[in-house]
């Protein structure tokens, strides 16, 4: 026994040598316990993780064990024992509490702990089948029924510490529960306890340890109960018969509902990843057919293509990074003028491209729609503002409205006549498209000799448009 409790501990724990040997010790009295008590007895270690490890187990020898077989070497998980998690977490003992086997059974445990120079390095657990306890239903009743000031009190009130969904215990200078409201009872037997809790020591059901904190001061915690997430407040009241009220509140839905937002984000992540690289390969695919056209003018619009998707894929960059469901514009813009505008810059043509004005966070639906208009603008600039240049500036500014924002591109270049824009123009119709459809905002065009300015409003939020529309 005592190599297999070796093994178990140095494969599972982080115990020492010398606390090897206290459990070793411990599992050489098992099985007169197991006789005495009439009950299967085991010594649980913790493992590294948040669950325990049987070292060790004795079966009684003149009544049936709850168990069919041996159990050393299994784990018992926090959400099947909370006896044992409650023992580990507190270095008290718990008592009176229903486990699920590794058999898939339910039995009555009674959990004490297992100390080394203060620290918990295992538990001895009691256990029984469910149908030899029923005496223990009967511990402590006839409390209920002591009458005092304080039960006559609460008695009148009961509507009121019944209608919060909240459990209410009240604690006596004696350490007893005097009081459980109907939810505190209810929450107490999800949690394990078989015994109703009123009347036991608080010490035997409390959830955290308050041993580090002072006990006049008001005290909240946050527990994790196997399957539960519960809030504890303490409250010292000091009056002639209750000492402290304990409130529990039932987080777990909160919880659970954390859980799956960060499982949703890493959900959206790893999506808009997945559609950046699909995006980025048909950009590879377009630039490597572009690389072989000879033909200019394909070339040309294979490039234009090239630059469309890149400034679509940029913004997707920005949400996989991110993981939200916004995104910062000024970085959306950067991201187009990096990877969609400069790899296409004409060698004979040095550009001044700056980004200006106050951020703000959009949707990845109008940071793409925005991304991609700005980008053909862009195009536009590069191939008609400076045709016989070899320099020029180009700005980006941001207006930030309350519920519409303002975008601006400027030039100084050559200009041209709006009234002969073609209509068959389709940078001009997807910037068009862009802003009427995806953006809901209005599209202005200026020219002249000193250059031409674009500026297009656009909806802050998608949400801002359902309020607009109502």
């Amino acid at each position: 026994m005592q190599k297999l409790i070796q093994q178990l501990c140095r494969e599972y724990t982080d115990l020492s040598d010398e606390e090897i040997q206290v459990i070793e010790m411990m599992a050489g009295t098992l099985q007169p316990l197991a006789n005495l008590e009439a009950a299967d007895i085991f010594v649980d270690c913790p493992c590294r993780d948040k669950d325990a490890v049987v070292v060790a187990e004795a079966k009684p020898e003149e009544v049936p064990s709850a168990y069919r077989s041996s159990v050393v070497g299994m784990l018992a998980k926090e959400e099947n024992e909370p006896a044992v998690a409650r023992t580990f977490r507190l270095g008290i003992a718990t008592k009176y509490m229903k486990a699920r086997t590794q058999e898939n059974n339910y039995t009555i445990q009674s959990v004490e702990p297992i100390k080394y120079n203060s620290r918990v390095i295992g538990v001895l657990i009691r256990e029984k089948r469910i149908g030899e306890n029923e005496e223990i239903q009967e511990e402590g009743a006839g409390y209920e029924a002591i009458e005092t000031p304080l039960n006559h009190m609460i008695n009148e009130n009961e509507w009121l510490t019944e209608s919060i969904d909240e459990g209410l215990l009240l604690v006596d200078y004696k350490g007893r529960v005097s009081f459980r409201n109907l939810y505190a009872r209810e929450l107490f037997q999800k949690l394990g306890y078989v015994r109703d809790i009123l009347g036991q020591k608080y010490k035997n059901v409390c959830l955290t340890d308050w041993s580090k904190t002072p006990e006049e001061t008001e005290r909240i915690k946050e527990v994790h109960c196997g399957n539960y997430y519960l809030r504890v407040r303490q409250i010292p009241l000091m009056k002639k018969e209750i000492r402290f009220a304990v409130i529990i509140r039932d987080i777990t839905w909160n919880r659970e509902q954390e859980k799956n937002l960060v499982l949703k984000s890493v959900a959206v992540k790893e999506l808009h990843h997945r559609v950046k690289n699909n995006l980025q390969t048909i950009a590879s695919l377009l630039r490597l057919q572009a690389r072989r056209e000879e033909n200019p003018e394909t070339r040309r619009v294979l490039n234009e293509s090239i630059s469309r998707i890149l400034s679509i894929s940029a913004t997707h960059q920005l949400l996989s990074q991110s993981g939200e469901a916004c995104v910062s514009l000024m970085e959306v813009l950067e991201n187009v003028r990096r990877n969609a505008v400069q790899p296409f810059l004409k060698a004979d043509l040095k550009l001044n491209l700056e980004i200006t004005g106050e951020d703000l966070t959009v949707d990845s639906e109008i940071a793409t729609s925005v991304a991609l208009a700005v980008n053909e603008l862009l195009q536009n600039c590069m191939k008609y503002a400076f045709q016989g240049r070899e320099a020029g500036n180009v700005s980006i500014c941001i207006d930030k409205g309350k519920v519409y924002s303002r975008l601006t591109v400027k030039d100084d270049g050559v200009g041209f006549d709006t009234g002969k824009v073609r209509a068959g123009s389709l940078g001009l119709n997807i910037v068009r498209t862009m802003v009427q459809d995806k953006l809901h905002g209005s599209l202005k065009i200026r020219s002249g000799e000193k250059g031409t300015e674009v500026s297009f409003d656009f909806i802050n939020e998608t949400a801002d448009l359902i309020s607009i529309s109502k």
